[in-house]
């Protein structure tokens, strides 16, 4: 380990220098918060009630509270905390789940709510009813009305390792005194965290569920890199030392030991978890070769999709919508020239073309950079077009973190905070500009800001708070493929052909995965079968399947979502228009669904049933 060679500071000796008026008893000091069982009604009405429950998810992830600028006020203690990731603690949030889905379903037999109340209530007890069956499971992580469920509770795109650096420099912030001293709460609490991840995949490892080893490879080398940075103090420590705050600066000695001292140890502990794990790792990529993995598989299936779809069903489903999606490309291939081969054979061929790829190196990224700017003042303009009611959202586009990129697909986008101070973001992966084409890039920014992620969340916000925190996977990401659809009817393809291939083609990606995903999973496919399918069926770039396919061992069920969530959507377009007739209105329908909110595609059903009604 890396000598200290800044003198040591207690944690009260650095505190007293922040500023005053900052209390350690305020900021609950480095012990993780307790929660209670359930949350009570803040005053009577379904909105305190709804805001009780919120709450009490919060006190279990105080980063969620961050994120969405509600640790604030007499809840400014969530921002000093961190979630407690050892089996006690999963095991104290699923008390509370258990606790509150009683509340909800109480409050669901009352005949004096509003339907946006009925709605809210409705939400909270699919989110929950659905995680407790989760944590009810063996092992695994358990996303509470979020996206990422995962056997593997540390992996090549799962664990603190990964997500506190990233969450420390883009999202707490530091704007005083007192959010310096909760900086320095939370990296006390790391290697707790951390610690209490390695306990849980100790005992994973005991019970036989090991990530197959082509995952363990990347998750080594990238442990190895966030070790060696923190061995410098590196990633944790650098917002307080490029912050202009004096008080974080004065928190940067402090920080550096804790990260140097105590951090590096954890994560050294859980490097040499991974390599026992490599020592008893075989290759098979799905669930079906891990204890209870059909159960699992099944599980994470229902998560991602809030529909009982069988794996069986699901692949059927994605290889017909890939045959119509190729049907629709064909023609254009063979407009701009392309006559020969399968769809993915010359969609191979358009990806070869050196006209649609961007420069190498840095020009090529400062190139990407300016593309996905100009496309977003493209789109923003568009939207009064698409909407009646109108949001404005603070939008910025990062590249990701060097050491997030190998293991993390092109892109990923969501809202900001609840409050606007944390803006809404595009990450993009830019390890090597050949992860993107001229052709397709205008389609992913359509799905990451708006009218996708970041222009949904926007809605999402404007909802009570527990509708803001439970998302589920098919609306977040069947919405944010029917904005590329809005997108492409509001003229972004009029004038460049291939753009729309580039668009369709992100379409038939998603209905592959449908395919791979159960392909893994449920049918004992191969790693290789699986991107071979991308590549040869749908021309995608092998370099970026390779990753997809590892996320999908890693995320199991969720790359189904999209397409589900997409196709359920349109469907319910369709019922619109037929059910409507001449008073039918785009704009109309598509507040229908994001007024409604996030919500499972059941409910968000019966929010489109009352569009029609009151037509």
């Amino acid at each position: 380990m890396t000598n200290i060679t800044t003198r040591s500071f207690t944690r009260r000796q650095t505190l007293a220098g922040f500023g005053a008026g900052v209390s350690l008893t305020a900021l609950g000091g480095c012990a993780q918060m307790s929660a209670p069982a359930t949350g009570g009604t803040i005053d009577g009405t379904a909105q305190g009630q709804l805001d009780g429950i919120a709450y009490a998810l919060l006190r279990h992830e105080q980063e969620r509270a961050t994120a969405l600028g509600v640790d604030t006020g007499r809840h400014a203690a969530l921002r000093s905390g961190l979630e407690d990731q050892s089996q006690t603690g999963q095991d104290a949030y699923a008390q509370t789940l258990r606790g509150d889905l009683g509340v909800a379903r109480q409050w669901l037999g009352r005949d004096d709510l509003t339907a946006d109340e009925r709605t809210s209530f409705e939400v909270v007890e699919s989110a929950y009813s659905t995680a407790l069956d989760g944590f009810a499971l063996p092992y695994g992580d358990v996303a509470v009305g979020s996206w990422r469920n995962a056997p593997y509770v540390v992996i090549q795109n799962v664990g603190s390792y990964l997500d506190l650096p990233r969450f420390m420099d883009s999202t707490h912030p530091l704007k005083d005194a007192s959010d310096a001293a909760a900086y320095i709460a939370r990296l006390e609490q790391v290697p707790a965290v951390l610690e209490g991840e390695l306990g849980r995949m100790q005992a994973a490892r005991r019970l036989g569920v090991v990530p197959p080893d082509f995952l363990l490879a990347k998750a080594v080398e990238q442990m190895r890199a966030t070790l060696t940075d923190a061995m410098e103090g590196g990633a944790l420590v650098a917002p307080l030392e490029g912050s202009e705050l004096a008080a974080a600066k004065a928190a940067a000695p402090l920080a550096r030991e804790i990260v140097t001292r105590r951090i590096a140890p954890a994560l050294e502990a859980q490097l040499g978890e991974l390599y026992a794990e490599q020592k008893v790792a075989t290759g098979d990529p799905g669930m079906w070769a891990r204890p209870r993995g059909d159960e699992w598989y099944r599980w994470a299936l229902r998560a991602s999709t809030t529909t009982d779809l069988s794996p069986d069903e699901i692949h059927e489903q994605g290889r017909e919508e890939l045959a119509a999606l190729h049907t629709r490309m064909e023609p254009i291939l063979r407009g701009i020239g392309y006559t020969s081969g399968s769809v993915g054979e010359r969609m191979q061929q358009l990806s070869a073309d050196p006209r649609y790829k961007f420069a190498e190196g840095d020009p090529g990224r400062a190139e990407i950079m300016a593309f996905i700017k100009d496309r977003i003042g493209w789109i923003t303009a568009q939207m009064p077009r698409a909407f009646n009611t109108l949001v404005d959202p603070n939008l910025e586009v990062r590249r990701l973190p060097l050491a997030e990129e190998p293991g993390a697909p092109g892109a990923y986008g969501g809202a900001g905070s609840k409050d606007g101070t944390i803006p809404g973001r595009m990450w993009i992966n830019l390890r090597t500009t050949d992860l993107h084409r001229k052709y397709d890039l205008a389609d992913l920014t359509y799905h990451e800001t708006i009218p996708g992620h970041v222009w949904e969340g926007e809605y999402s916000n404007r909802l009570p708070l527990i509708r803001s925190i439970l998302a589920f996977n098919a609306f977040s990401e069947g919405w944010a493929l029917y904005g590329e659809q809005l997108a492409d009817e509001l003229g972004a393809y009029d004038d460049f052909e291939v753009g729309k291939l580039g668009y369709l083609q992100s379409l038939a990606f998603r209905a592959c995965r449908m395919v791979v995903d159960t392909g893994l999973h449920h049918k004992r496919w191969s790693r290789k079968q699986a991107v071979d399918f991308f590549v040869n069926e749908n021309g995608s770039k092998r370099e970026e399947v390779e990753s997809e396919v590892d996320r999908y061992c890693s995320w199991p069920g969720q790359a189904c979502g999209y397409k589900v969530g997409h196709s359920e959507i349109v469907r319910q377009r369709v019922r619109a228009q037929d059910a409507m007739g001449a008073a039918y209105d785009f704009k109309g329908f598509n507040d229908a669904v994001v007024l409604g909110g996030n919500a499972p595609l059941d409910v968000m059903a019966k929010n489109v049933d009352r569009y029609i009604a009151g037509a």
